[in-house]
Order: structure tokens, then C-alpha cells, then sequence
């Protein structure tokens, strides 16, 4: 299966995501670089989301985003950057497999 990325600052969330997505079958990395070979990344913007949005604008592989629920904000600035998918952290904490899947078949 595929390479991914999971950028986040919360190791206790991006250690569960990890999981998670270790278990779908993917290879997870997880830290806050692209790898070589990374097929997709997976980004928290729950901490400094501005930062995170812009840092990501260069990234050449496809990008699915989680945020805070009350921050309905960031939502927007992260689609109108490009992000591919852009779910609350709840969905993501659900739905972590399919939306990687979504993502990837987007991507092809």
C-alpha cells in the first residue's frame, strides 16, 4: 500500500491516526517533513494552522487536513489553498482509513 505522511504536533492524536492507518495497511510515517516516496500527507492544523496551510501550498502530493470543529475558519483557508480534503478532527479520528483511500483515489 501507499506511503504516507502524518504531520502533527499532538503524539498522542498522531500516534492513534498512526495506528489506525498502520492497521488499514498503509506505511505511515509520522513528524512534520515529506519523505521520499510519500504518496500523500495527512496534516493536523489544529496548532497553528496559518503556518501549517502555507508550509503545505508546496507540497506536490495531495494533502488531507483535519481542524477544530470551532474553527470553521481554517476550513476555508485550507480549500481555497488547495488542500484536497478538509475534515473536522472528529471525522478524522472516525474515518481515517476511508478518507486516506478517498484521497488517494482523487489523486490517480
Amino acid at each position: 500500500m501507499a506511503r504516507l505522511q502524518i504531520f502533527s504536533d499532538d503524539l498522542l492524536f498522531g500516534s492513534n491516526l498512526q495506528a489506525q492507518l498502520l492497521a488499514a495497511g498503509y506505511e505511515v510515517g509520522l513528524g512534520l517533513g515529506v519523505e521520499p516516496g510519500c504518496a500523500a500527507v495527512v496534516a493536523d492544523l489544529t496548532v497553528d494552522a496559518r503556518s501549517r496551510i502555507e508550509a503545505l501550498a508546496g507540497v506536490e502530493v495531495p494533502v488531507l487536513a483535519f481542524y477544530s470543529h470551532v474553527e470553521a475558519d481554517v476550513r476555508d483557508l485550507a480549500l481555497a489553498a488547495g488542500i484536497a480534503i478538509v475534515v473536522p478532527r472528529s471525522r478524522m479520528a472516525r474515518e481515517a482509513p476511508a478518507l486516506v483511500e478517498q484521497l488517494l483515489a482523487t489523486a490517480r
